[in-house]
């Protein structure tokens, strides 16, 4: 097997034709598969930290909750705006930090945004009242709302198109593994340090690996395709020789094509998002964003609170503890349970990244908010038994929810919402996209524990399958299909993404 030629073709390519690129047996046959390089694999590696840092603090706080509402004395109220303070950080982060990816390029933000993580994670474990605990979560969701866009535009302008799907669901899936750590780092700390303060432990674990990440960030490259938008032929030449520096060396040499020129609007004020609702991107930016928004109220709803859920609909809700030693027990009971289910997250994402690149995005999406309702009605109709059914039928459903969510709507429209929208505005329509999503987190975090006391759990249930479908429905009318599509081809300028979008 050698290397292509690509020093007898004198044509100017973009980045993507460069990344493609695929080796060839004597013969003159192609080989199946694009071989990654040592720095694709690193910036893939460091983006799927930034996942997993998001399961884990996220997630961690549903562990952590009882113990923070016991030591600050918290109102339903207050444990809404608890709940719901990094997801709120998620919101403003994406929206206000995450477009600023085409502005000052990928890699810059790709740093920034963990020093801002480990600068609030240190602050928060010593949160010296309520107040200031709520803004250290805010400050954690603004760093990881930027992390959003940033770490898909990394790893999708960096490698192949027919491994993309594969790889940024790969590295999204670390945010499961995220939540089943967390949840079970919480378990492990309350078990050997059952005190009042054991959630400071709890965030505390993350300090370190964050620390080890951001260091690591500094030592990748700027996406070439970002370069290029901005008419920086020379350095995206560069970058991409860099980015592509394997053995045996191919390509020998690179010579870019300015390409096409997408319009970048200007000046740093909400009027730049009016780029996203003209003729060419609006079909583009409602995929993106509104069946986002649509799982973020089920997926965050029933992830954060799932030990809650489970201790109440098993009879060992929190606040009928007496003492520390019933509130830690509970705490612990609870992280069980739902240690179990979350097991299933992380098995639906390995179905998605198995599944990518060779079934429709779209299929996967809508089927996947078609299997979330099942699990959702599956776990209301607990509410209508009692004894052994009653358990089963509670985590059955939220297994099924758990796989679904995560082989379609929670793995597939974080992938469409990097990939549907030009080079030039990836970064603002993904950070929309994201922030708007984040809309409905923010508000099943808030209102969760006070829907959940004042009209039960099976209502509650019952409004999002409602919601479920409609996902399914808004995915299906508004559908573009990226699947194995080069990122030059996407766009609603572009010719064949204009094609692609009537067929679909």
């Amino acid at each position: 097997m050698t290397a292509p030629e690509p020093s007898r073709d004198d044509r100017a390519r973009s980045v993507q034709d460069y990344i493609d690129e695929r080796p060839v047996w004597a013969d003159g046959t192609i080989v199946a598969w694009t071989p990654m390089t040592a720095m694709q694999w690193r910036i893939w590696g460091l983006a799927a930290a930034g996942k997993f840092f998001e399961g884990l603090v996220v997630f961690m706080t549903g562990v952590a909750t009882p113990l923070i509402a016991r030591e600050f004395n918290m109102t339903a109220a207050e444990h809404g705006l608890v709940s719901a303070a990094t997801l709120f950080g998620i919101l403003i982060g994406a929206i206000a930090l995450g477009g600023l990816a085409d502005y000052f390029g990928r890699k810059l933000l790709f740093v920034a945004e963990m020093v801002i993580f480990v600068v609030f994670l240190v602050l928060l474990t010593a949160s010296p009242s309520l107040p200031w605990l709520i803004v250290f979560l805010f400050g954690i969701g603004l760093a990881l709302g930027c992390d959003y866009p940033t770490s898909h535009l990394m790893i999708s302008e960096s490698t192949p198109s027919n491994l993309r799907g594969r790889l940024v669901l790969s590295a999204f899936g670390f945010q499961a593994l995220g939540v089943l750590v967390g949840t079970a780092v919480g378990f492990a700390v309350l078990h050997h340090f059952p005190d009042i303060g054991a959630w400071r432990w709890m965030y505390a674990t993350a300090i370190v690996p964050a620390l080890l990440v951001t260091i690591g960030r500094f030592f990748v490259l700027e996406s070439a395709s970002w370069q290029l938008s901005r008419g920086r032929i020379e350095e995206a030449e560069q970058t991409t020789a860099s980015l592509l520096r394997r053995h045996p060396p191919y390509p020998r040499s690179v010579r870019l094509s300015p390409g096409p020129r997408h319009h970048l609007p200007h000046g740093l004020r909400i009027a730049r998002y009016r780029v996203l609702f003209n003729r060419s991107n609006r079909r583009a930016t409602i995929l993106a964003s509104v069946p986002w928004l649509l799982q973020d109220l089920g997926t965050y709803g029933i992830g954060i609170f799932t030990p809650t859920i489970l201790a109440a609909s098993l009879g060992h809700e929190p606040v009928q503890a007496r003492n520390l030693s019933d509130l830690v027990y509970n705490d612990m009971l609870a992280a069980k349970g739902a240690a179990l289910i979350d097991v299933l997250l992380l098995l639906g994402i390995i179905a998605a990244v198995l599944l990518a690149d060779k079934v429709s995005r779209i299929t996967l999406q809508a089927f996947g908010f078609i299997g979330c309702a099942a699990g959702l009605l599956l776990a209301s109709m607990a509410t209508r038994v009692d004894g052994n059914i009653h358990i089963v039928l509670i985590f059955a459903g939220f297994m099924v929810f758990n796989f679904m969510t995560n082989l379609g709507p929670n793995a597939q429209t974080y992938l469409l919402a990097g990939e549907v929208f030009p080079t030039a505005i990836r970064g603002l329509g993904a950070g929309f996209a994201a922030a708007f999503a984040k809309i409905g987190a923010v508000t099943t975090a808030f209102l969760f524990p006070i829907l959940l006391a004042d009209i039960g759990t099976r209502a509650l249930l019952h409004i999002l399958v409602v919601t479920s479908l409609l996902g399914a429905a808004v995915t299906w009318i508004f559908r573009i299909e990226t699947a194995r599509v080069s990122l030059d081809k996407i766009g609603g300028g572009h010719p064949e993404a204009q094609a692609r979008t009537r067929s679909a």
